[in-house]
């Protein structure tokens, strides 16, 4: 019997780096052809952290995409969470030491980079690192048109506003409880995640704490994990997901708040869901290029996930997880590129970079 070949495979290009990757974003395109990711680096052999804008190209030579350096900036400590704007071309990094930067990204028309007059900068456009801001490590940061805002393991929830030289405290835990993860879902709502597998929806228009909660008392007794990481669809923002210990990936839907749709990992009683990871899944995003199988409301659509085993897959409701790459050692992070959602990049925490690109 023949063998047919699969046609036009999954394509994966590992790109060695000298440095360590602790987090990488896909930046908004700044002209047609750019192709430009932002690198959270970190050199072990002397100590210094930075923030990296690098170009992706193809030259018609390789047959593997190259990683080009045009800026770096060095923060003040090592490098926590890294965000980026999906309309406009800024990131956001906050560090281990408990301070917040907004640097914003252009092009130096004066510089020829290859004949084509572009390569990109950046400039730091607002540091918040007064007192009383964090105490200790920012765990999470996200950026919604001109306002952030960030989490940490201090309890503390705290709102940036580009205009402004102070901050906005939301909410103060006094140590008695930590955040890991922040996402917005809305110019006026946003969701935390942390200790105990629970999350938080918080609504800036009825101060005080959060206005519902996911209470973790659903994941088999291991209330002893954390969510690293939460995404909202822009079309369905009642949906939220959130990746974290033991492999656990699960949706949390508003209309339906007392048990979490659970996709990978932990079950609820005996039920047991098929899993590419049981180690920490430290990143997961709806992934815009996997068509779902049931496009009904009440399904959760279609996840990507990174883990501490080495693994990038795709998750979807009722279906058998896949697998697209697998990796000898941790994957600390990923992104999906939302002008070419077949495009994935990925930082491998043996210095590399790896870009997946689906067929």
């Amino acid at each position: 019997m023949a063998i047919t070949a699969v046609q036009n495979p999954t394509q994966i290009h590992r790109l060695p780096q000298s440095k360590y990757i602790d987090a990488v974003r896909w930046l908004p395109p700044l002209s047609p052809l750019s192709k430009l990711a932002v690198l959270a680096v970190f050199d072990a052999d002397t100590d210094i952290p930075s923030l990296e804008i690098h170009s992706l190209s193809s030259p018609s030579s390789s047959p593997s995409p190259t990683l080009t350096q045009h800026s770096r900036w060095t923060p003040p400590s090592r490098i926590s969470s890294l965000a980026s704007s999906s309309s406009q071309p800024l990131v956001a990094a906050s560090t281990l030491a408990g301070s917040l930067h907004v640097l914003s990204v252009g092009y130096d028309p004066m510089v020829d980079d290859n004949g084509d007059g572009l390569v990109s900068t950046m400039e730091p456009v607002l540091s918040m690192d007064e007192a009383g801001f964090h105490v200790g490590p920012i765990c999470g940061v996200d950026v919604m048109e001109s306002v952030l805002v960030s989490v940490g393991e201090d309890g503390r929830v705290n709102l940036v506003n580009f205009g402004d030289k102070g901050f906005r405290r939301v909410f103060d835990g006094n140590g008695l409880v930590g955040f890991n993860a922040v996402k917005w879902a809305s110019s006026s709502e946003f969701v935390t995640g942390g200790y105990g597998m629970g999350l938080q929806w918080w609504d800036l228009r009825r101060p005080g704490g959060p206005v519902s909660q996911f209470k973790a008392n659903w994941s088999q007794g291991k209330n002893g994990g954390m969510v690293h990481s939460i995404d909202i669809h822009p079309s369905r923002k009642h949906t939220c997901l959130a990746g974290g210990s033991s492999g656990a990936i699960f949706a949390w839907d508003l209309r339906w708040q007392q048990q979490p749709i659970v996709l990978s990992g932990v079950g609820i009683g005996d039920a047991a869901t098929p899993s590419l990871s049981e180690s920490e899944v430290w990143e997961v995003q709806y992934d815009c290029y996997t068509k779902p199988s049931n496009i009904s409301s009440s399904r959760v659509l279609p996840a990507m996930f990174c883990s501490e085993d080495g693994i990038l897959g795709v998750v979807e409701q009722g279906e058998e997880p896949t697998e697209l790459l697998a990796e000898p050692c941790a994957i600390n992070s990923f992104d999906i590129d939302l002008q070419n959602p077949s495009d994935v990049i990925c930082s491998l925490e043996w210095e590399s970079i790896a870009i997946v690109i689906r067929p």
